[in-house]
């Protein structure tokens, strides 16, 4: 092969690999715009809307159903609508995971609500914090609140694979962490080095990132007063001046180990 022809052989093939290249960009690109397409945001304001979507959404429900229940002690009118759609999916043999505020142990009457869950077919766990109120749908459509300091303003409800598995991510590692519920009596893991529950931690890591007392109470479904006792009795504990100082301190001390990631 003369050099002239060994070098018209290179360009052909550098000129085939840059097809293969440029189609596989074309490819990526149509996928990213189908993926695009295909998430959807509905909004919804009051909770009449709401829950009417909810049923919605309950009614075409297949397979599984996954609850983030903030918010600690349930009121009456959301223990009332959450039992017909409970039964309902379990008629159907949909498989129910929720994850409730260890707060929720404060209220008998959301106690048990909880029993009452669990005796229909979901399975309860609670943990400390929990970022928001959500429901996913058959790992397809997710509901969540407009604003998580109020779900009566309005709700979000989501589709499209990309931000459905990282919802599903989120609520996996939640559950992987939770306690179960047990006869509502509160099972706790070890308590951290320091001698800490799971609340404590979880104060103490939401305080070090700076958040403030009223988000802090919010997560964990408690008052803003209960809170800052709390708080109070945590920073005499580590000597700290301030609650950032506090769970900076918490964390050099390794009593945050272990602690759930909200």
């Amino acid at each position: 092969m003369t050099h002239h022809e060994n070098d018209l052989l290179q360009r052909r093939q550098q000129l085939d690999a840059a097809r293969v290249e440029v189609a596989r960009l074309v490819e990526d690109h149509n996928a990213a715009q189908r993926d695009l397409r295909s998430s959807v945001i509905e909004r919804f304001e009051g909770l009449t809307d709401i829950r009417f979507r909810i049923e919605e959404l309950t009614e075409k429900c297949q397979s599984e159903l996954l609850t983030f229940a903030a918010g600690g002690p349930q009121t009456e009118a959301s223990r009332q609508a959450s039992q017909p759609l409970c039964r309902e999916l379990a008629r159907r043999g949909v498989a129910m995971r929720s994850v409730y505020l260890e707060s929720a142990h404060n209220d008998p009457a959301t106690v048990e609500h909880l029993r009452w869950l669990q005796a229909n077919g979901d399975e309860v766990r609670t943990t400390a914090a929990l970022p928001s109120r959500m429901l996913i749908f058959d790992r397809a459509h997710a509901v969540l609140p407009l604003d998580p300091e109020d779900s009566a303003v309005g709700a979000l409800v989501l589709h499209g694979p990309g931000v459905i598995n990282a919802l599903c991510e989120l609520f996996e590692r939640v559950w992987e962490s939770a306690v179960p519920f047990t006869r509502g009596r509160l099972h706790q893991r070890d308590r951290s080095e320091g001698g800490l529950s799971s609340q404590e931690q979880a104060i103490l890591r939401l305080l070090g990132e700076g958040l403030t007392d009223e988000v802090v109470a919010r997560k964990l479904g408690i008052s803003v007063r209960t809170g800052r006792r709390i708080t109070a009795e945590l920073m005499t504990r580590l000597g700290a001046r301030s609650r950032f100082q506090a769970g900076l301190r918490a964390a050099q001390l390794g009593w945050l180990a272990g602690a759930d990631t909200v």
